[in-house]
This record gives C-alpha cells, sequence and structure tokens, in this order.
C-alpha cells in the first residue's frame, strides 16, 4: 500500500515514528509500505487514526479476480514466520527450555510425588 507511506512522509513521521505512536512494529510497517502483507483491521485502524486517513475504501485497487491466490505473499509471510521463530528459539532457548520443564514437572506432579513418597517409605 504505496499511499501510507505517501501519507506517512507527508506528515513528516518516520516509519519509526508511526510504529510508535500506532503499537505496530517496525517491521509490519515496513512490509505494509512495501507491499509485502496487507494489514490487518487492526492495523488499518491504528494507521488510519495516526495518519488522519480514512482506509474504509481500499489506497489501490487490484485486477487480481477473487479466485486468484498471490502464492508469493503467503511464501514471503511463511518465511518471515519461520525466521522470527528461528530468531525467537536462539534469542531466548533457556526460557522456553524452563518453561517446558515446568510444565513436566506440572504434568507429571503426582508420578513425582508418589515416587518420592515410595522412596521415603522404603519401598
Amino acid at each position: 500500500m504505496g499511499g501510507i507511506k505517501d501519507l506517512r512522509i507527508k506528515k513528516g513521521l518516520t516509519q519509526q515514528q508511526l510504529a510508535d505512536e500506532t503499537g505496530i512494529t517496525l517491521r509490519t510497517i515496513q512490509r505494509i509500505e512495501n507491499a509485502e502483507v496487507k494489514p490487518s483491521l487492526h492495523s488499518l485502524n491504528a494507521l488510519s487514526r495516526v495518519l488522519q486517513a480514512d482506509f474504509s475504501e481500499p489506497i489501490h485497487k487490484t485486477d487480481q479476480k477473487a479466485y486468484e491466490f498471490n502464492f508469493n505473499l503467503n511464501i514471503t509471510d511463511m518465511n518471515q514466520f519461520i525466521n522470527d521463530l528461528k530468531g525467537l528459539v536462539k534469542n531466548h532457548w533457556k526460557i522456553i527450555v524452563l518453561i517446558l520443564l515446568v510444565i513436566w514437572l506440572l504434568t507429571s506432579y503426582t508420578d513425582i510425588k508418589s515416587g518420592i513418597m515410595d522412596a521415603w517409605s522404603g519401598k
């Protein structure tokens, strides 16, 4: 949606400022401006509030028919999701392991408790 970029520049906002004011991540703002993704209704509402624009009508109408799909967009979204997931695991693997350990301990509580009680009583 090139119109959002034009409105942002016209308002004198950087992408980071727009992200801060809308609560939308900087990466999502970049992807919307580069037409990599279509903004969600929530994003459109936040953008229209900050940019003081009405996005009820599409900025750019497409010639795509309703039954046509843009597979490139889906692949791009999936690749971004996988990269984000890799980054999350890489940067927070200790926390993820700790959470999984706590979940395992909570779900195994009765087995662990009975094992400790059996050991305590000498069975």
